[in-house]
């Protein structure tokens, strides 16, 4: 397992090792001691997820706040996505941007993006496959949402968005000048 930071920080990019022979390949998708060895991060993860998306699906920006904040650990097991992070902790020198990266069943990387941060991505293929770890439960309390379009934040999302399908929640979400974060 390789791990590398990013620009901004908690983000990491993790890249599996990968063993082939002719019968196909094998990977660890997640082993705890190794990615907490590695990241220096401690983190427990609780739920896992999974969605299937048509392509230029769109979700996003959603995160839960305190005391339900979840970190994620997602990857892309079947087709591609586009997947971005915006850091939504008031006191970091990076509030207010964003990351993103192209997540695939062939290229196999993973993003972790710690609590404090909006998460949403674009599949660019139909039957796109997206799975994630978390690590607190579900809370429809606790979910927030930010707008995917929203000019300040700046997202290149790679294709057309403007055609993409989205929820009605998504279509609806604030704006980040909106938004009076809770995290620090």
């Amino acid at each position: 397992m390789k791990i590398s930071s990013l620009p901004i920080e908690g983000l990491l990019i993790i890249e599996p090792s990968i063993f082939s022979d002719d019968r196909g390949t094998f990977m660890e998708s997640f082993r705890q001691d190794q990615f907490q060895e590695l990241s220096g991060v401690d983190v427990q993860f609780v739920q896992d997820n999974e969605s299937v998306s048509k392509a230029m699906v769109l979700r996003g920006l959603h995160f839960q706040v305190p005391p339900k904040a979840q970190a994620k650990l997602v990857r892309v097991s079947r087709g591609s996505a586009l997947d971005v992070a915006v850091d939504l902790r008031t006191e970091s020198p990076t509030f207010g941007r964003h990351f993103s990266v192209i997540l695939s069943a062939e290229n196999k990387r993973q993003f972790f993006i710690p609590e404090g941060f909006a998460h949403g991505f674009l599949s660019f293929e139909d039957e796109t496959v997206f799975t994630y770890k978390c690590s607190e439960y579900y809370s429809a309390e606790h979910e927030r949402s930010l707008r995917w379009d929203d000019d300040f934040l700046g997202i290149n999302w790679l294709e057309d968005a403007q055609e993409a399908l989205l929820s009605l929640k998504d279509q609806n979400a604030p704006l980040f000048k909106d938004f009076d974060s809770p995290f620090k």
